[in-house]
């Protein structure tokens, strides 16, 4: 069972339906027994970071977030839901979770802000998460910040806009994206099934 995290923020919806679409059983909560007893986790996000964070905070999901994380278990953050497992954000006054170290900042070029729209992935290394997925796929985003992760091993994939960035990280289980997997076509939809085979062979 796959805990879908609700606390009042991100595209839920159309998340939900992607998770379905590929064979999860997915639960959408805000209950951390919930989340504590689900084989796998996905923290989506739209919006801005301060109002994340204080929703978080105010749905007592936290502590649940952060033992999973803990465990190792097969864990997602899409788009705000990447941003908000760092320390900090050029975005807002409030700190991040703090799960992975490093920071989100602000694009600074002369490029449309924020970005939307399709753009390629460029893939670090071997990521259980992109299994399948082709050097140079594209994928959908929306977004006018990215992470800077302090530990450079984190970095799944790069992806350039103005400048090369950090699009999505991954540490043991967990694999978090800038992009939207659940807009990005055929592509999103196969790192869904990636992840639901990660959970499968807990």
């Amino acid at each position: 069972m796959i805990a879908l995290i609700d606390y009042g923020m991100g595209n839920l919806g159309s998340v939900h339906k992607a998770l379905l679409k590929v064979g999860c059983e997915v639960a959408m909560t805000s209950d951390a027994a919930v989340i504590d007893a689900a084989d796998g986790v996905v923290l989506p996000g739209v919006g801005a970071f301060d109002d994340c964070m204080i929703n978080l905070e105010g749905s007592g999901v936290i502590p649940a977030i952060k033992r999973a994380v803990e465990a190792d278990k097969p864990f997602v953050g899409i788009c705000l839901g990447l941003q908000v497992l760092f320390e900090s954000s050029e975005e807002g006054k409030l700190p991040g979770l703090g799960i992975l170290p490093g920071k989100v900042v602000r694009f600074k070029h002369s490029l449309k802000i924020p970005q939307i729209g399709w753009n390629q992935i460029h893939i670090h290394g071997d990521v259980p998460n992109l299994k399948g997925v082709a050097e140079g796929s594209w994928t959908y985003f929306v977004h006018s910040f990215y992470a800077e992760p302090a530990d450079e091993s984190m970095i799944a994939t790069t992806t350039d806009y103005g400048y090369e960035f950090c699009s999505a990280v991954r540490r043991g289980n967990l694999f978090a994206s800038q992009w939207h997997p659940e807009k990005s076509a055929n592509v999103g939809l196969h790192v869904l099934e990636n992840f639901r085979d990660i959970v499968a062979g807990q």
